[in-house]
């Protein structure tokens, strides 16, 4: 017990203090416009989305009505990001099975969401606080389900809290990252930076890496203005039946409010929903 609450001592932050209270009981065009190139490539997916075999670059040239070098860079560009496939000199080229693979995806994300927003609608109705379902797709913290604050007044509006390059600052990115292996972290962290928000925002690897240790031993996660100043938060992940983690649950509320007896019943209540949820979650259905 003492190493707990030296640990916690070193942390130095609410967000410490409120781990401990619980643990371990839990620019572009103009609207309207079309962008060129992008419409071409998109003419140029559609013919050999129409063809049963592989289409020669001067055939795709003719039926998208453009000029041979314009067409080659573009084939050339779908073909390094893998969506076209270049079947070898005077073979022609025709789509990749990667359409097939975002279809798939998007199917699963569908259904993710439906199988979670009856859960996210009863928190919601219950706290009467802003709650929102999260994944991380790649690098990047995805916001799925959004409800918004039923408290009269409220200044938590989820739809201006873009994620982008804010994992590490709100409690839905750290309530995932924790479970992360240390190289797929150490990726994220790579790829996102630990930008400073606010003056409250961690912004070192050690003390992001002790954050993280704190949420895998309590259970949930905590945020205490350090991705905007007037906001708190607190999450939970959500695993499968295989108990890989799919996402986390996580309620936003404005940080003058965040009591020690109010932030424990928030995250009590995040908790036994990212847990209910996790218990009927199948294996391998959404990830």
């Amino acid at each position: 017990m003492q190493q707990v609450s030296n640990a916690l001592t070193a942390a130095g932050s609410k967000r410490a203090s409120h781990y401990r209270h619980l643990s371990p009981a839990l620019p572009g065009e103009e609207r309207g416009k079309s962008i060129q190139s992008v419409d071409r490539v998109l003419s140029i997916i559609e013919i050999l989305s129409l063809s049963d075999r592989p289409l020669m670059l001067k055939d795709i040239a003719n039926l998208a009505d453009l000029n041979l070098s314009t067409c080659h860079h573009l084939i050339n560009t779908l073909v390094r990001r893998g969506y076209v496939i270049n079947s070898g000199r005077a073979q022609g080229y025709s789509l990749s099975s990667k359409f097939e693979i975002l279809s798939r995806r998007s199917e699963r994300e569908a259904k993710l969401i439906e199988f979670v927003k009856p859960s996210l609608h009863e928190l919601n109705e219950d706290i009467r606080e802003a709650v929102q379902m999260t994944v991380l797709r790649g690098s990047s913290l995805v916001s799925y389900v959004r409800l918004p604050s039923q408290i009269r007044g409220s200044a938590i509006d989820l739809g201006n809290r873009p994620l982008t390059h804010a994992v590490h600052t709100v409690a839905n990115g750290k309530a995932i990252l924790a479970w992360l292996p240390q190289a797929e972290l150490a990726r994220v962290v790579a790829d996102n930076g630990l930008t400073a928000f606010t003056p409250h925002t961690i912004t070192s690897l050690s003390d992001l890496t002790e954050e993280l240790r704190l949420v895998r031993r309590s259970g949930f996660a905590v945020e205490d203005g350090e991705f905007h100043t007037g906001q708190a938060g607190f999450a939970a992940p959500v695993r499968d039946m295989s108990g890989a983690v799919v996402g986390s649950i996580g309620v936003t509320v404005e940080r003058r409010r965040a009591s020690d007896a109010y932030s424990d019943y928030l995250t009590r209540a995040v908790v036994k929903c990212a847990n209910d949820l996790s218990s009927r979650m199948p294996a391998g259905c959404f990830t």
